[in-house]
């Protein structure tokens, strides 16, 4: 009972920390968002959007892995057992490097031809899109590698780290919005270099935390054919969802592309920017629920695990309506306080 009180205080004190963090990170997103737009440009903004959508159309089965690795991670720290810790986080490394490559190669093939015969592109930015294909392939990587740190971090609650981390990013993010207005370059593909930057740094901030606070973090290359399987099957049901939502957006983004140009992206861009926000609520929630849900049944304590999943649906669910319901019913409103010249 003490133990259960414990978690409990330890998932509201993370949560507090997520949603403070959120908070943040969404002031600043949002007026970052609104000085990207306006040194951008409509146009601009629009390829940006859809450019850096196509790489992200490659990541369906990265999004599910990055699934299983934090599953399996926190699993066994419930389990308390620490070789198969260090074992499954140095197959994580394995797996998310040849992610990489096959992702690489994919994009290479596949996102050149599109972006230069199917999509609308004005002509005169055919090579700033280009450019920031390559430059957005890059910065996926750099994201991709850094998922099983996040996981291990996530797994372990260190929330306040993430947080940290976090608003630096966003801060990060601002700082490049302001130098945008001021590039020697062309502003789209000094944006997109900026953005791989940060990308770099962050890495590194991540890697250097894991490998300072956690044992398990220090990479051997592994080639685990029985652990390996068991990820890519748990991995297998995660990429139903993560396909589809990914069709939903990156999909639905492109074919909008296709018939109408990327002015319609742009404005989608900012859809999502405010779709994205109200779903952070939940998913700030979810991220300090989900490593005791999962350590709970690990250690076999089922009464408390299915307690925290009713409560953690219930919860889910009103966080969403509470946030959506103002949106959809004053959405005018919004987006003029928002971005001031819709």
């Amino acid at each position: 009972m003490q133990n259960s009180s414990q978690n409990n205080k330890r998932i509201a004190k993370n949560t507090m920390l997520l949603y403070g963090r959120m908070f943040l990170m969404m002031l600043i997103g949002l007026y970052t968002s609104r000085v990207v737009l306006n040194a951008l440009g409509v146009e601009d903004y629009g390829i940006y959007n859809v450019v850096g959508g196509l790489v992200t159309m490659f990541s369906m089965l990265s999004g599910s892995l990055s699934a299983a690795i934090s599953r399996f991670i926190t699993y066994e720290l419930g389990k308390e057992n620490q070789d198969k810790l260090s074992r499954i986080f140095s197959a994580s490394v394995t797996i998310q490097l040849l992610l990489s490559l096959i992702i690489v190669i994919l994009a290479e093939l596949i996102g050149v031809w599109f972006l230069n015969e199917k999509m609308s592109i004005p002509s005169d930015r055919m090579v700033a899109a280009n450019a920031v294909l390559q430059i957005s392939i890059i910065t996926f990587v750099i994201n991709l590698i850094s998922v099983p740190y996040n996981a291990v971090i996530i797994a372990h609650e260190r929330m306040s780290a993430f947080a940290y981390i976090s608003i630096l990013e966003a801060i990060g993010k601002l700082v490049i919005a302001s130098l945008i207005v001021a590039s020697p370059l062309d502003k789209l593909i000094f944006y997109a270099i900026l953005m791989c930057a940060l990308s770099v740094l962050i890495r590194m901030i991540y890697g250097f935390y894991c490998k300072r606070h956690f044992n398990e973090c220090s990479y051997h290359f592994r080639w685990d054919k029985g652990l390996l399987g068991q990820m890519f099957k748990f991995a297998g049901w995660n990429f139903f969802g993560a396909g589809s939502a990914l069709l939903m957006t990156q999909g639905v983004n492109m074919l909008m592309n296709m018939f109408f140009g990327v002015t319609i992206n742009a404005a989608r861009g900012v859809a999502n920017q405010v779709d994205s926000t109200v779903q952070q609520f939940v998913n700030n929630f979810t991220t300090a629920i989900n490593p005791q849900i999962t350590k709970s049944y690990a250690s076999e304590d089922l009464p408390y695990m299915h307690k925290l999943v009713c409560i953690g649906s219930k919860y889910s669910f009103f966080l969403t309506w509470f946030f959506a319901l103002p949106l959809l019913l004053e959405a005018d409103i919004v987006l003029k306080i928002w971005l001031k010249t819709v």
